[in-house]
């Protein structure tokens, strides 16, 4: 393999990776509040993904209007979701929360099959998106530079929002020590809220450039991706924004990479990513840059 082919993978493994930070925040963020892994949250991505292909091509919206509805009807999904689903277990056994997150997924999926059908649909792919790109010799698409830089972008705001905003500060207070914090006069129904809703929308995003990399939606599109997020939350630390976006670049990388070195076990790839969680879980639980978690009481 030459320098160009080299290069030519690692930007396919950082958009890869991208899309796999995106969403395992979702499920770094969501556990680091309420000790929860919400096993929906790539179904909400899924949700996401057809709010936004029905705003182009029922309503005829503009794709990026379409878009930003499809993000923000997704994030108003989350919230729903935990107002019904969660809330009202929030002081039940972690066991019973998980099972009900396992069954949210389920809902969520066979509400997509019933209402939007099984059949596979082509996601519409704008034009600019979809513009051959030669840099260097190394060809790429339009998105598979866009789908970085979107990341990126939202990755600052998000770090923003938690490190430099007085909900940010709420949130991790919450992350904390929920009981204390809740003494101290903060709404933490309203906290875990605004986490699910931004977790959501996160999900919504990277869904919406998932199916512009990979441009065919179902109802079941989320499940792999989702996985996957997860792993890379548990890779780099969950409970860690730092850690979920490391394990999502480092998962993606890893994939595509091993793809282009060794296509001859490139169909393991999965189950590589399979082995990479059983092994953080044996070796370094708390993940790459995660902390001991203590018990809240």
């Amino acid at each position: 393999m030459g320098i160009i082919d080299l290069f030519q993978q690692l930007a396919n493994g950082l958009s890869l990776g991208s899309l796999y930070a995106l969403v395992a925040i979702g499920y770094t963020m969501v556990y680091g509040i309420i000790r929860l892994i919400n096993f929906a949250h790539g179904d909400i991505m899924m949700i996401g993904c057809y709010l936004a292909y029905f705003g182009v091509l029922m309503f005829h919206l503009p794709w990026q209007i379409s878009w930003i509805l499809a993000v923000s009807l997704t994030s108003l999904l989350g919230v729903s979701i935990y107002l019904g689903a969660y809330k009202p277990l929030r002081r039940a056994p972690r066991i019973s929360a998980l099972i009900t997150a396992i069954g949210v997924s389920f809902l969520l999926e066979s509400l997509g099959l019933v209402i939007f059908g099984g059949r596979p649909r082509a996601f519409p792919r704008p034009a600019i998106l979809d513009i051959g790109i030669n840099v260097g010799g190394v060809y790429m698409i339009s998105f598979t530079l866009l789908i970085p830089l979107m990341t990126g972008l939202l990755l600052l705001g998000l770090i923003y929002l938690v490190y430099r905003t007085k909900i940010g500060m709420a949130m991790r207070a919450v992350a904390t020590d929920i009981e204390t914090t809740s003494l101290m006069g903060v709404d933490v129904d309203k906290v875990i809220s605004f986490t699910f809703a931004v977790g959501s929308a996160l999900a919504a995003a990277g869904g919406i450039m998932w199916a512009i990399k990979f441009p065919q939606i179902n109802p079941y599109m989320g499940i792999m991706p989702g996985l996957k997020a997860f792993i890379a939350a548990v890779f780099g630390g969950i409970g860690n924004i730092f850690g979920a976006m490391l394990g999502g670049f480092l998962l993606g990388m890893i994939e595509i990479l091993i793809v282009a070195f060794m296509p001859s076990i490139a169909g393991y790839r999965d189950a590589i990513a399979f082995s990479i969680l059983v092994a953080v879980l044996l070796f370094k639980p708390t993940g790459l840059l995660g902390e001991t978690l203590r018990e809240k009481v």
